[in-house]
């Protein structure tokens, strides 16, 4: 059997564990949260190193994306340090090769319907394939990086703008605790909404769910949220507040949904490779190994 642990730094009230197969292979596919706890997250992978088949980085990306640039977070890089023999990845070959091919899917399925639509998506450089193939199915996007990341009220609504913002902010912030850039700990276990004229004038919620989480606004009547990481508490969450419908695109284990670092974690286990020799074509040949498939739940 493989194991692919998650060692995240949200919140520990959202772990779990979970045996399954991909492509006839066995698997333990587990999630622990430290509670935003950097070193004990550390600890925690250098425990797990040569013991597992990958580490996924959790609650935090190891690198941000845009304008063809790669700037890497320091708090994860001294995570993924813990690990000299044990592959650990952060999602980023899922969001960069998968994501953009499962919304085009979607689209051409009838699930989703991007042409002439809003489109909130809460970070660009977290989400990179999904900023480029948004607009490029006809949505109107605004990207939600300065306006929930960063704190600046102001919208970003062209790729053009979200490189050259990231150009300024991205190797300042990139230096400072994942906190204060992204909801970790008791942080993931609250909802305080922020700038919520951006979720009332979109059709479609995209991106990281605990930026969506922690800043919705109570009504999301009618909304189409696009995400991933959610658990049965959060569907019924979404209910509650009039969601539409959740997709997620990770693939769904009865009802709930790891996040890409965990999903990447199982490939690169597959392909017994570093993450930094995987592929596209070897993502996409996986992908199509194991059959995934984007959760779609109708919410109403």
């Amino acid at each position: 059997m493989k194991h692919v642990v998650s060692v995240s730094l949200g919140s520990s009230q959202r772990n779990r564990s979970v045996q399954t197969s991909f492509a006839g292979v066995p698997f333990c596919v587990e999630r622990v949260g430290t509670d935003g706890d950097v070193r004990k997250a550390g600890e925690l992978i250098a425990s797990y190193d040569a013991k597992v088949d990958a580490i996924g980085l959790g609650g935090v990306d190891r690198y941000l994306v845009a304008g063809g640039r790669r700037y890497e977070l320091r708090d994860a890089a001294r995570m993924a340090s813990n690990a000299e023999k044990t592959p650990v990845v952060d999602g980023s070959g899922i969001k960069l090769v998968l994501e953009p091919l499962l919304l085009r899917r979607l689209v051409e399925q009838g699930e989703l319907e991007v042409e002439g639509k809003g489109v909130l998506l809460m970070s660009a450089v977290d989400r990179p394939g999904m900023a480029e193939t948004f607009p490029s199915l006809g949505g109107k996007v605004v990207y939600g990086d300065l306006l929930y990341a960063v704190g600046v009220p102001i919208p970003l609504r062209t790729l053009r703008q979200v490189a050259a913002v990231a150009a300024i902010f991205l190797p300042v912030l990139c230096r400072l605790p994942m906190s204060v850039l992204y909801p970790t700990g008791k942080q993931q276990e609250s909802t305080k909404t922020k700038h919520a004229r951006y979720f009332e004038e979109a059709d479609i919620i995209a991106g990281d769910f605990q930026f969506i989480r922690r800043y919705m606004p109570e009504d999301m009547n009618g909304k189409v949220v696009v995400t991933n990481t959610t658990r049965t508490g959060d569907v019924e969450e979404l209910r509650k507040r009039g969601a539409a419908k959740l997709i997620t695109m990770t693939p769904s284990f009865s009802g709930e949904s790891f996040g890409a670092n965990v999903m990447e974690g199982v490939l690169v286990a597959l392909a017994e490779k570093q993450p930094e020799e995987m592929t596209e074509a070897d993502y996409l040949r996986l992908a199509e190994e194991v059959n995934w498939r984007p959760g779609v739940t109708d919410l109403s």
